[in-house]
């Protein structure tokens, strides 16, 4: 497949990385120095678009794919209160976007035992829970969208919690910490703690390889094909 790379970051250089072992082509990169200056005709030498840039240009990068008519995958997080418009011109243009908050396999097997373990204890009222997420200092959204996506889950299980907060502590309120720091490719911690014990889970990413793996893989997936899909019609 011919790929561009919208963002060539620390991230989009990692998917270069895996992308070429896979025998792909990378036909163009866009950063800062030259996202201003990319063309409708340009887009559409690719076979898809791979997005990895920041939480303010990746809406106007999605757009330009859909008038590029070229798919997107887009790995960006900081978006989705767009989501339900660009979810509906993507269907009135018939365009093709796959999207996540998280590519890596191992997160998204997370996603499910973070939901079995909510399941479980939504019989358990004792036990509070509480979320910390640590990230790498230039990471611009906070909370994380994995740590939203794993808050919007508990939410939607466990009846005593109904809202995240990174500011506030409350009974009904489900609290994120979040912590920059270094150079952390990411680790979320599921607490949940009683008066006689805690119960923990956690995922922790060693390096970027699992998020640059799992959107080329997406890429993959979306090649020639319409529609929204996410990591749930992947893994």
């Amino acid at each position: 497949m011919k790929i561009i790379l919208l963002g060539y970051g620390k991230m989009g250089k990692e998917i270069e990385k895996i992308a070429l072992d896979r025998k792909h082509e990378i036909v163009l990169k866009v950063d800062e120095h030259n996202q201003n200056s990319i063309t409708k005709e340009q887009l559409a030498s690719g076979d898809v678009a791979i997005e990895f840039s920041t939480p303010h240009t990746v809406v106007g990068n999605i757009y330009k794919c859909f008038n590029a008519n070229l798919p997107i995958v887009v790995g960006t997080t900081g978006w989705y209160d767009h989501f339900e418009k660009i979810k509906a011109d993507c269907a009135e243009g018939n365009h093709a976007l796959f999207h996540a908050t998280n590519f890596s396999v191992g997160v998204n097997l997370f996603f499910k035992v973070n939901k079995y373990l909510a399941e479980l204890m939504n019989n358990y009222p004792d036990y509070d829970v509480s979320m910390e997420e640590i990230h790498h200092i230039h990471k611009l959204d906070k909370p994380s969208g994995t740590a939203i996506t794993l808050a919007n889950q508990i939410i939607g299980i466990l009846n005593r919690k109904t809202n995240w907060s990174i500011d506030v502590q409350a009974p009904e309120t489900l609290f994120i910490k979040d912590i920059r720091e270094g150079e952390e490719p990411g680790t979320h911690i599921i607490k949940y703690s009683s008066a006689i014990d805690d119960i923990e889970i956690m995922h922790k990413a060693h390096n970027r390889q699992g998020f640059a793996l799992g959107a080329v893989l997406a890429s993959e997936f979306l090649h020639n094909k319409k529609g929204i899909y996410t990591m749930e019609d992947l893994v």
